[in-house]
């Protein structure tokens, strides 16, 4: 298939990537500052927010299986815009009103446009190979969306806060030129799966019912924890271990940058040798990473920006090749839709529990924020205890990896 055809289908990962970080990192500082919102409330509706949007995507899925799947998209990213636009932009009163309602909104849009968008990706795609190219080809752009998000509250005024909600409103013309490129550069799927005619709760347990797909969700639960674990606690490694908290953000580029320019790489190793052993090997690097992470102390920005490197690079193995197995998987079974319902209910369980694992353990062992102590408990919490679970994601990979090896 031509190039250009993947490329139209990944831009608009783009805009859709305005979701993550700016909801996930500047959303809590912007409502505590400009609307004083106690951080109890605002604690409290973003994690019952969080919670509702993990809990649609099984549905979501399910309906991705009944409804055209490029209607479905095009429909989602008007709720998406209008709630971002919302989100970023809070009013002086009635702000945790405003926060509920903008996040419903988002999330909804977000949440229906990339399930659609991943199941409609499993479509158009004729075979495995493809498959990952279109996969590589959304998350990189996904990548490119995060740093420009990242980026473009700084370039858009002085203020954080107020660039951030003049990003709002870079958003909607964004993402409409992204969609009409994508909706007519791609065109209709040759050829789909029909969809079982069957309700939510059946589509759910036919997708799990299949055996590759419960252990290949397995092993991206093993090792997306894997991931999110080093993801909650950069903040805290960066200004208290390395005593570089100034360092942060180009050490973030860097890695989403290596995770972007390594796609290609991975695209062709997987061709060449397969996605689980491609796969396997991006584990073997992260975690030669992490290892070295965590014998890094203060001052150590040069050797943490070579840990950032390698494990961006791996990140993109992550992020093409589990997902392109997954879309193999739906599309065999007619039920892509609902396989990527739950592969996003399980992302989005993956960075709750990190969370709730990784600070409470940190407390007990004794860590606190900026006081000196406990570092040895952060370098083992940040790269040792990821390195666990990226070699018990290596370790069922390698178990399964005949059953996990599709070609079509």
């Amino acid at each position: 298939m031509p190039a250009r055809r993947a490329l139209a289908y990944g831009l608009l990962g783009l805009p859709l990537a305005f979701a993550a970080l700016p909801v996930y990192v500047h959303v809590p500082r912007l409502y505590a500052e400009t609307a004083g919102l106690p951080l109890a409330l605002l604690g409290a509706i973003l994690l019952g927010a969080r919670l509702l949007d993990a809990g649609i995507d099984p549905w979501l899925g399910w309906l991705a299986d009944r409804l055209p799947r490029r209607g479905m998209l095009a429909v989602a990213l008007l709720p998406f815009a209008a709630g971002f636009a919302a989100l970023v932009n809070p009013p002086a009163s009635h702000a945790a009103a405003w926060l509920l309602g903008a996040l419903a909104l988002t999330y909804l849009g977000f949440s229906a446009a990339t399930v659609a968008y991943q199941a409609w990706g499993a479509d158009i795609a004729p075979d495995s190979a493809e498959r990952t190219r279109f996969t590589a080809a959304r998350e990189g752009f996904g990548l490119a969306g995060v740093v420009l998000a990242a980026a473009l509250p700084g370039l858009l005024a002085a203020d954080h806060n107020t660039g951030l909600g003049r990003l709002g409103w870079v958003l909607p013309p964004l993402l409409l030129v992204a969609a009409v490129t994508t909706l007519v550069g791609v065109g209709p799927a040759a050829g789909r799966v029909a969809a079982l005619a069957e309700p939510v709760g059946a589509s759910l347990r036919g997708a799990l019912g299949d055996a590759a797909f419960r252990r290949l969700l397995a092993v991206f639960v093993a090792n997306g924890l894997a991931a999110a674990l080093p993801a909650t606690l950069f903040p805290f490694f960066v200004a208290d271990v390395l005593e570089a908290d100034a360092a942060g953000g180009p050490l973030l580029v860097a890695y989403f940058l290596a995770g972007a320019a390594s796609l290609p790489l991975w695209v062709r190793l997987a061709a060449r040798h397969g996605r689980v052993t491609a796969w396997l090997g991006a584990m073997g690097l992260a975690m030669l990473a992490f290892g070295w992470a965590a014998r890094l102390g203060p001052g150590d920005v040069a050797g943490f920006a070579l840990v950032c490197v390698a494990s961006g690079l791996a990140l993109g193995a992550d992020l093409a090749l589990p997902a392109a197995i997954a879309a193999d998987l739906g599309e065999r079974q007619g039920r892509a839709g609902a396989c990527f319902g739950v592969w996003n209910l399980a992302a989005k369980l993956n960075l709750a529990l990190a969370a709730g694992l990784a600070l409470p353990l940190l407390a007990w062992l004794g860590y606190q924020p900026g006081s000196g102590t406990g570092l040895p408990a952060l370098s083992f919490t940040y790269a040792l205890l990821p390195l666990a679970f990226k070699a018990v994601a290596a370790a069922l990979l390698w178990r399964w990896r005949h059953l996990l090896e599709i070609t079509s």
